[in-house]
């Protein structure tokens, strides 16, 4: 760090050298020079100038450092195989390579999925150096707690795609999903001519509010318009193509008068690879995410309708909610994607 490349190593000033000059700890000065939160303004000038007077750091190093800090903020994913959560991952992998030094300092981590243990850890680990966490939210007990915990900490929340219901101080940035639901079940009555028969329900978990919410509103406005078909209950396939891959042979086997399948999480691939290998064409199929397997499932008539949030749009909303004021609280557009609109 702005040393003088001809000074011996054994003479060059090290962090223990600038936090005894300053009278603070090893770890305040780790904090300082790596710019984490947790540092008193008063405390942070004094550590810098130690710094540079010490020659640890240079005038102009001094100088960077000694800016406002720019926010460090954190978004956790679920792992997994689903696409649309992998191309969010590209996404912000993109924003972190393109970042200038005025952003905010973004770091992505993928934990697993559906399991709402790992996500309340995740929350309180990263909590000590993040400013601000997006999270994909589950409706868990123990990821409550954690989450107010954090919040009362004072590192601020915010849920995407999926959320924790009316949790004081956390923002949601995200689909209003009991109208997607409806939006969907209207789509696969009006596309269903008025046939009887069996609609079936695909979800990742009832523990992400978004998939319920969904199915909720589905089997709202089956009730009211299409009578004629029933709702064959609802499977979890965890987001994983395999799983929907198995639900959607069974479904095929068991139900003679499927008329329609409603994939209300991801991994769609699961569903079309069984429909395109039973030759079933006539199951109308709906489902989430515009990722390379969607659409070309739309091309190929194997998929009806794709539902799609933006990804960049997303992240945007989730930055801005942990980096100005409390943001407003509105659902982002849904794009619906059918084989003659595909961008």
């Amino acid at each position: 760090m702005g040393m003088d490349g001809d000074q011996p190593v054994a003479d060059r000033p090290q962090q223990a050298d600038v936090a005894a000059r300053a009278g603070v700890s090893l770890a305040t000065v780790d904090r300082v020079l790596n710019r984490r939160k947790g540092v008193k303004e008063r405390t942070r000038q004094r550590v810098l100038e130690a710094a540079r007077e010490l020659g640890f750091l240079s005038e102009r190093e001094e100088a960077a450092l000694g800016g406002e800090r720019p926010l460090n903020i954190v978004v956790l994913l679920p792992a997994g195989s689903n696409p649309y959560l992998r191309l969010l991952g590209e996404r912000l992998r993109a924003r972190l390579d393109s970042a200038g030094p005025a952003g905010p300092v973004l770091r992505c981590f993928f934990i697993e999925s559906f399991s709402a243990q790992a996500l309340a850890e995740a929350l309180r680990r990263n909590a000590a150096w993040a400013d601000g966490i997006a999270f994909f939210a589950i409706e868990h007990p123990v990821v409550r707690e954690a989450a107010a915990e954090v919040v009362a900490a004072g590192t601020r929340l915010v849920t995407i795609v999926s959320d924790l219901g009316s949790v004081p101080g956390i923002a949601h940035v995200g689909l209003d999903n009991r109208a997607v639901g409806r939006t969907a079940g209207l789509l696969i009555g009006r596309l269903s001519g008025g046939r009887a028969g069996a609609v079936a329900l695909v979800a990742g978990s009832r523990h992400y509010r978004a998939h319920s919410e969904r199915e909720a509103g589905f089997l709202s406005i089956q009730e009211e318009l299409f009578p004629q078909l029933r709702i064959h209950g609802m499977r979890e396939g965890h987001d994983d193509a395999a799983e929907n891959y198995r639900h959607t042979l069974a479904l095929l086997e068991q139900v003679p008068d499927l008329v329609g399948i409603y994939n209300v999480g991801g991994s769609s691939g699961g569903i079309t690879r069984a429909l395109r290998e039973q030759d079933r064409q006539d199951v109308i199929f709906v489902g989430h995410g515009l990722t390379p397997d969607t659409r070309r499932a739309v091309l190929e008539g194997t998929m009806d309708a794709i539902f799609d949030q933006d990804p960049d749009m997303l992240i945007s909303r989730a930055i801005e909610g942990l980096s100005g004021p409390a943001p407003v609280q509105r659902p982002l557009k849904l794009d619906i994607y059918f084989s003659e609109n595909l961008p």
